[in-house]
């Protein structure tokens, strides 16, 4: 569905995506993981549109090229994002922010407001609430709601378990393979790679903007140099 084919990316005189190639095939859960600047957010922040790559590179959906193209085409097209700190509208109310992840459909919202708070029943007891009043989990729960109200083929998330408890952890994660299971394709990128590789068809190592690694969820997990450098296990 999703094809990324020699992606670079220039901060100024930096080169914070050295050409990185994968593709995230339908109906999918695919992760990247890496430390701190490797390029994770702004690959996925190329693909949104939000930052321009560096001519050559191509990023296709159904092999239409997305490469110049408006960041609300591109949600029209069938992708959204879940930000990276949640980012919702902390002075509008949980059921305003979640309209606004629709200000592209014209159609009735009414079903699928309805399956927002049926996947996320903490939202639906909390709708006329401001959303800056809402903890860091019901935060992102909202985000994720907001995402999927475009009705999106793919669902980006950028770091969805940064800065909470590790209950609230278990339970977004929960929650991505819930989506998944409604026919939603996953690309995560996630500082907790445990997790996240545990959930993922397939996974890629990013290292300083180049992809080292790549296999299965399970492959990696069982990988000695993952282990070593992101899941905190030695031999």
């Amino acid at each position: 569905m999703l094809k990324i084919d020699n992606l670079k990316v220039n901060y100024g005189g930096i080169e914070a995506v050295k050409g990185i190639s994968f593709e995230v095939p339908d109906k999918t859960i695919v992760t990247l993981i890496g430390a701190n600047g490797a390029g994770k957010s702004t690959t996925l922040r190329a693909i949104a549109g939000l930052v321009k790559a560096a001519p050559g590179s191509s990023i296709t959906l159904d092999g239409e090229e997305l490469i110049g193209v408006s960041t609300p085409d591109i949600v029209q097209k069938g992708i959204s994002m879940v930000p990276e700190g949640r980012r919702v509208f902390p002075d509008m109310t949980v059921i305003e922010n979640i309209r606004i992840g629709a200000y592209l459909r014209k159609d009735s919202l009414d079903d699928d407001i309805n399956r927002m708070y049926d996947l996320f029943p903490r939202l639906k007891e909390r709708s006329w609430q401001l959303a800056g009043t809402l903890s860091g989990g019901e935060q992102q729960m909202l985000a994720v709601a907001r995402a999927l109200m475009s009705r999106p083929k793919i669902l980006m998330m950028d770091e969805p378990s940064l800065g909470l408890a590790p209950i609230i952890v278990k339970n977004i994660f929960s929650i991505i393979k819930e989506i998944h299971s409604q026919g939603v394709t996953v690309l995560l990128i996630e500082q907790n790679a445990n997790m996240a590789l545990q959930v993922a068809d397939v996974g890629y190592v990013l290292e300083t903007g180049k992809i080292s690694l790549s296999g299965t969820g399970k492959e990696l997990l069982a990988d000695e140099s993952v282990k070593a450098a992101y899941l905190g296990k030695k031999n």
